[in-house]
């Protein structure tokens, strides 16, 4: 019996088996490929993070503990792979005579490697020029002392006399930030900046120069290879967990600087984002799939009735008719459910290089088994339960009555829609506060956490649109026969009246249908603009960072004039804009003070409004260019000084020719929240002539060139073989790695590569395959219009003037829903933004690809049914 029924459903319901088992197959796909990849990614992350320490541990010896005791205590620790000690002094000065002048920097740091340093730690030491060993200057300190290798340098220890050393080297050091930190020091009280004059001495030469000298300290230099979690947040756990545990055994003989803990720390949060951004983007998804498999079980639920029926008069007990159905849904289920897996599995294969995307067995396991279980729910929710529903319900008396409801929903009744709108904007003007953090990371705490409520915001809106949109698709079949009349004249001709008739009696699933395509566009459309948004503040942030595509910093204490701009006219650089740096006190607080040239400094970089506040950035550069002494002044500085539009803020700045602190004035005509190269938190931004009158020099601190963004890697390589090391070249394609997470570089970019492949197939699917099913069952109806005389023009009338409501209803209806959920995505998900986006960026490719997908299964579905119409009639209700 069992084998037989299958045999049936397979040969006669094709269409609704497969339609059923194509819904079940993405659901199943789509769970597997996010959740595979979120794993996967969450291991990527950590060894990102890894990857980019030099230094794991920095163990600093505390004063009174031995540091011999220390080191052998740091080595025994379990997890050490190497650990070296490094001698920390602090100089009065270095000097050097060079070409008859001498030149003298302030107080700088010397440190003691041993041998093998470099190999021991390749990260943390670069050479630039010179011998790899020895003496060794940072770039910064021979800049400033005009050496290079085998000059002289005179080092002044506080409480001895000058020892003289010889260059060997010029090195670069890419993390002095970690290397120069305050070990144990909260992260408010540490250094701005690491110290710009830096000279590297072999241990033994360290320990004879500094003998005598004061305020020496040791740091014990260590490498970990102990295995660590995949997760980020388990990693970081692992590693500051260990860091206390040193701790604890020296008994205050040393203190950890934890720099790979402190890198899993903010690679932690990137994971927590991307779990956000798989519930935001993915699960949706997950939930369209399962609700297009409902409505293609549903499409089929009247002939199911009249089936069970049959099978009742037949005599067939309850029971066994519940275990057909179930067999209906094992069928669809397991099925669909390896579908699923093996679209999954090709999917990593073809995107990825791998069907486990990467991660380790045990965990593409669990989350192909957990995907095949909520394949299987999704079939029993949407074949089996109805079915013994309908079992308990429905009598035989009424499987042969046409099913027909004339009340309205309950959910249109009571306003949930309304209700449900209503609090989705309660919480997002909550969840998008000035005060609000998604990711929670509390000041030392070894743990952060999600503000999950935020999720309600996006989801509300999301359910309460699409009743809203049944709402007044339904209020537009029920009382708008006379325009549907019209409508439907141009294709149906003298059956327009009855085409509008049908419509309007079939408003409920021809309603359903418009919003199951309305959220599959919509669900493309969010995905796809959050997105492309996204790369387009990597972008704007990299760029934001750098200056420009290629940018010149020349050494803190160069004079270089702007006529040096000329120097820099390479092959591929349409125009170079130069860029003043001092620094200036206001009250006590030393900031940055940047000068510009307002007509010009647009030609070399990007100006967004969002950077700024009271006005465009057009706007504040003219206002800027027309009051020489104004002054844009950061949101920040505004806030702590009181300020209003036009008050004079009087800063200290530092004449070059006295060195002394003279109080220059300058005008507040506007608000600067970021600025190219400027730090985020405070800055200010004047007329690079003014700047200049009021300090006596015009010299340059950067130089921003453009390249019309191609070609920066190469124009780069370019300058810096021209210039050496007396300046520092960074070009764009550097810095998005630099400044880019490994949410960013990594995981956005794969994640959505795979919603927007799902997002086509569901709008597709959800276009055409209810559609196609609902004409199937409706052949019957067909069949009877032919034999009172239909023509073949007019049943194709009435089929097309179906589609074309679908596919104009669903379509509308998903843009607006699919806008209204990217500009509450962008707003919630603030903190994945740097700087946040001025406005959405549409792919506009991709959505056109979207609605001309669903467009074409809609119309593939309406002319497959034109097909079926036209058989003869008395065949076709032959077969019925």
């Amino acid at each position: 019996m069992n084998t037989a029924w299958a045999r049936g459903l397979a040969r006669h319901r094709t269409g609704r088996l497969v339609a059923a088992l194509a819904g079940i197959a993405l659901a199943v796909a789509l769970v597997a490929s996010l959740g595979s990849f979120l794993t996967a990614s969450k291991a990527t992350m950590t060894q990102r993070a890894v990857r980019s320490v030099a230094v794991d541990w920095q163990v600093e010896v505390q004063p009174g503990a031995d540091p011999n005791a220390m080191l052998s205590l740091v080595r025994k620790t379990p997890g050490i792979q190497t650990a070296v000690p490094v001698g920390f002094a602090h100089s009065s000065s270095f000097a050097a005579h060079v070409q008859g002048s001498t030149q003298t920097t302030g107080p700088g740091v010397v440190l003691g490697l041993p041998d093998h340093y470099q190999k021991l730690f390749p990260g943390e030491v670069r050479p630039l020029t010179g011998s790899t060993s020895g003496v060794l200057l940072a770039q910064q300190t021979a800049s400033n002392l005009h050496v290079a290798p085998g000059d002289t340098v005179g080092i002044q220890f506080p409480g001895t006399g000058a020892r003289q050393v010889r260059v060997a080297g010029v090195v670069d050091l890419p993390q002095a930030d970690s290397l120069f930190q305050k070990v144990g020091a909260p992260s408010q009280t540490q250094p701005t900046a690491p110290p710009d004059n830096v000279v590297l001495l072999p241990a033994a030469d360290f320990a004879s120069l500094t003998g005598h000298a004061t305020g020496v300290t040791t740091q014990i230099h260590a490498a970990r290879d102990a295995t660590l979690p995949t997760d980020p947040a388990a990693a970081f756990t692992a590693v500051t967990g260990s860091a206390h545990h040193l701790e604890a055994r020296a008994s205050g003989g040393a203190i950890v600087g934890n720099n790979l803990g402190a890198a899993l720390d903010s690679a932690r949060q990137d994971a927590l984002y991307a779990q956000i951004l798989f519930l935001f983007l993915g699960v949706p998804g997950a939930v369209l799939a399962a609700a297009l498999t409902a409505s293609v079980a549903a499409a089929g639920g009247e002939r199911r009735r009249q089936e069970q029926g049959l099978l009742r008069l037949r005599g067939l007990r309850p029971r066994r008719i519940a275990s057909l159905s179930g067999l209906e849904a094992a069928l669809v289920g397991v099925t669909g459910g390896l579908a699923g897996l093996g679209i999954a599995a090709l999917t990593g294969r073809i995107a990825f290089g791998s069907a486990s995307f990467g991660t380790s067995a045990g965990q593409w396991i669990l989350w192909y088994v957990l995907a095949f279980v909520l394949g299987a729910a999704v079939a029993a929710g949407a074949v089996l339960i109805p079915a013994l529903r309908d079992l308990r319900t429905v009598t035989v008396a009424d499987t042969r009555r046409a099913e027909r409801r004339t009340g309205s929903p309950w959910w249109m009744r009571y306003g949930l829609d309304f209700a449900l709108l209503i609090g989705s904007w309660l919480v997002f003007r909550a969840s998008s506060g000035n005060q609000y953090a998604l990711v929670l990371a509390p000041e030392g705490v070894p743990s952060i956490s999600v503000s999950y409520w935020a999720f309600l915001g996006p989801a509300l809106l999301w359910l309460g649109a699409a009743l809203l949109l049944w709402r007044l698709t339904l209020l537009a079949l029920t009382h708008g026969r006379g325009v549907l009349t019209r409508l439907s004249r141009p294709f149906a001709s003298h059956l327009a009246g009855t085409t509008a008739a049908v419509l309007s009696r079939r408003r409920r699933p021809l309603a359903r249908s418009v919003v199951l395509l309305a959220l599959a566009v919509s669900f493309a459309v969010s995905t796809a603009t959050f997105n492309a948004t996204y790369k387009q503040q990597a972008e704007v942030d990299a760029r934001l960072t750098n200056g420009a595509d290629v940018t010149v910093t020349e050494p803190p204490g160069a004079r270089t004039p702007p006529s040096a701009a000329s120097a820099l006219k390479v092959s591929g650089v349409h125009h170079v804009e130069p860029i003043q740096h001092r620094f200036a006190y206001v009250g006590s607080d030393l900031q940055d003070l940047y000068g510009v040239r307002p007509d010009t400094i647009a030609s070399a970089t990007s100006l967004q409004d969002a950077y700024f506040s009271g006005g465009s950035a057009a706007t504040l550069m003219k206002r800027l260019a027309n009051r020489p002494d104004g002054l844009l002044v950061s949101a920040e500085t505004v806030k702590d000084f009181q300020l209003a539009p036009g008050d004079t803020v009087n800063l200290r700045v530092q004449d070059a020719r006295t060195k002394a602190l003279r109080t220059v004035p300058f005008h507040y005509v506007g608000v600067a929240k970021e600025f190219p190269t400027a730090p985020k938190d405070s800055f200010f931004v004047a007329n690079a002539s003014y700047v200049a009158k009021a300090t006596g020099s015009d010299a340059i601190g950067a130089f921003l060139l453009d390249t019309g963004g191609t070609h920066q890697k190469q124009v780069a390589a370019r300058l810096r073989h021209r210039l050496g090391t007396g300046a520092t070249v960074t070009d764009l394609t550097q810095t998005r790695g630099t400044v880019g997470t490994s949410l960013t570089s990594v995981d956005l970019a794969g994640l959505t590569r795979i919603e927007l492949a799902f997002a086509v197939l569901l709008a597709a699917g959800a276009g055409g395959l209810v559609l196609a099913l609902g004409l199937a069952e409706r052949r019957r109806t067909f069949a009877i219009a032919t034999v009172l005389g239909a023509r073949p023009r007019q049943l194709r009338g009435m089929v097309l003037t179906e589609a074309l409501l679908l596919t104009a209803g669903g379509l509308a209806g998903g843009a607006l829903i699919g806008w209204a959920l990217s500009e509450m995505l962008v707003k919630v998900l603030t903190g994945v933004f740097d700087p946040p986006p001025a406005g959405l960026s549409v792919p506009g490719a991709y959505l056109t690809l979207t609605a001309s997908a669903a467009a074409v299964a809609v119309l593939a579905a309406a002319l497959n049914g034109v097909r079926r119409a036209a058989r003869p009639a008395v065949e076709e209700l032959r077969d019925l």
